[in-house]
């Protein structure tokens, strides 16, 4: 998983709030179980005019020339509510995105991004509405995010946020699930040894 320390980037505001996960990748995208190729269907419903995808909706934020590279999203309430497909923010990272900013997530979207690297940072409502006014008035504005620090600063504006310190840590590591049981590798070996050999064998003579 990729390390959260400092990012910087364009940030794209959508301007709804209760954001679902069949809104984030509609359910008919759902066919692979690898990570990668979910950006390009990111939104489809909103981003396209048709099914195949070859009209964008020039009226969604998304689609925007200013907001082109964008890797921050900025919403409303309840951010990623609805069935608790990890496969939401698979396609926001994929698309590109390192960070969603709100007042609220839904609890299974929050702990899918954060076991996939995607920052879930909340804010007040009044905090998220003056960041909304800035990039609606300035479109392509930048936002600076520090987990090491713990503060968001976009034109002037500048906000502390928290964060679970052990989510915390697993960002700025850049660890998941896999890398937190490889720590303790040494200490899952010995404990290994420990065992009597019917209930784990040792298979290091056999043959592939």
């Amino acid at each position: 998983m990729e390390k959260f320390t400092v990012h910087e980037g364009i940030a794209v505001p959508i301007d709804s709030a209760n954001i679902d996960t069949d809104q984030i990748i509609p359910k008919q995208f759902l066919l692979a179980v690898s990570r990668k190729g979910f950006g390009k269907h990111l939104f489809h419903d909103w981003r396209y005019l048709d099914d195949a995808e070859t009209k964008v909706n020039p009226k969604f934020p998304l689609n925007y020339p200013e907001y082109k590279g964008a890797t921050i999203l900025v919403a409303r309430d309840n951010f990623g509510n609805g069935s608790s497909r990890e496969h939401a923010p698979w396609a926001l990272m994929d698309y590109g995105f390192r960070a969603v900013i709100a007042p609220s997530f839904a609890s299974i979207f929050n702990n899918n991004s954060l076991s996939n690297g995607l920052l879930p940072l909340r804010l007040t409502e009044d905090q998220v509405d003056s960041i909304f006014k800035v990039l609606t008035a300035h479109p392509g504005t930048k936002i600076r995010i520090s987990l090491v620090d713990m503060t968001v600063q976009c034109a002037g504006l500048k906000y502390s946020f928290t964060l679970d310190p052990f989510r915390r840590h697993c960002l700025l590591e850049g660890l998941d699930a896999i890398s937190l049981t490889l720590e303790h590798e040494s200490e899952i070996a010995a404990y290994e040894k420990k065992l009597p050999s019917w209930i784990f064998p040792d298979r290091s003579g056999l043959k592939a």
